[in-house]
């Protein structure tokens, strides 16, 4: 589903990705670790072009994200198209990012309706069976400013899925939240693990990707560091910056 070779990104003089290569197989979850600064955000970024990178390539399913080869040379893509592929790839961040004059329910609908051309009576009906999914089905009719942290990354997670992506990417999506909140969210998105969804998920929650990951990535400084099954990775890591890292977050 996802295959990045050798990608670099550089913010100004400061090389934030530096050749970051991996694979992600369709119904995979994939979790980030490392430390702040890192380049895990950045790395989630470039999947869906939100990030232009400076060298290598991202497909998903097959297709190159954000460019197109011609002549041995890489072209990137006009920007309808770039978004046509980014509604395939759902995207959670940090913050909600929900549209604060929009109910939760208007917020869910607004994309299928603009970028898929679904009815607004499919758009609805979908939208209320993912908030029913995410424990949120009572609150359809509220706007976001009448919801928790925890129930608006809940409305953020139904709005990803309700354009039907392929794959979701998650970037610390329980950071925001106080700690009490965090369970819900996570019990969210531990479901959709189950469901077969292919998901790369940039997280501190260790616990989390032990028990959810089907692999688990270390980075820092931009590099891949260590990769392998949460067994492998978390509890008997084989180098030595990660046993550091697990050392002090555990």
């Amino acid at each position: 589903m996802v295959v990045a070779r050798d990608v670099h990104k550089s913010f100004g003089h400061v090389e934030v990705l530096k050749g970051i290569s991996l694979s992600v197989d369709p119904g995979e979850v994939l979790c980030l670790l490392g430390p702040s600064g890192s380049g895990k955000s950045t790395f989630l970024r470039c999947i869906n072009h939100l990030e232009k990178i400076d060298r290598g390539q991202v497909h998903v399913d097959g297709q190159m994200v954000g460019y197109r080869q011609r002549g041995g040379h890489l072209h990137e893509l006009k920007e309808r198209d770039i978004c046509r592929q980014r509604a395939d790839i759902g995207m959670v961040f940090q913050s909600f990012n929900l549209f604060s004059h929009m109910t939760v329910l208007e917020n869910i609908i607004e994309a299928p309706i603009r970028v898929k051309g679904e009815t607004k009576k499919q758009a609805v009906e979908h939208a209320h069976a993912l908030l029913d999914d995410v424990g949120l089905g009572y609150r359809a009719h509220a706007y976001p400013s009448r919801l928790s942290g925890g129930q608006q990354q809940r409305a953020a997670i139904a709005r990803a899925l309700a354009m039907r992506p392929k794959l979701m990417l998650f970037d610390e999506p329980t950071s925001a939240l106080d700690p009490e909140l965090v369970g819900d969210v996570l019990g969210v998105m531990r479901r959709l693990a189950q469901s077969g969804m292919t998901m790369i998920i940039v997280t501190h929650e260790i616990g989390f990707a032990r028990e959810v990951a089907d692999t688990v990535v270390f980075m820092d400084a931009g590099v891949v560091v260590e990769s392998g099954e949460p067994k492998q990775v978390i509890n008997s890591p084989s180098h030595a910056r990660t046993q550091s890292f697990l050392s002090k977050v555990l």
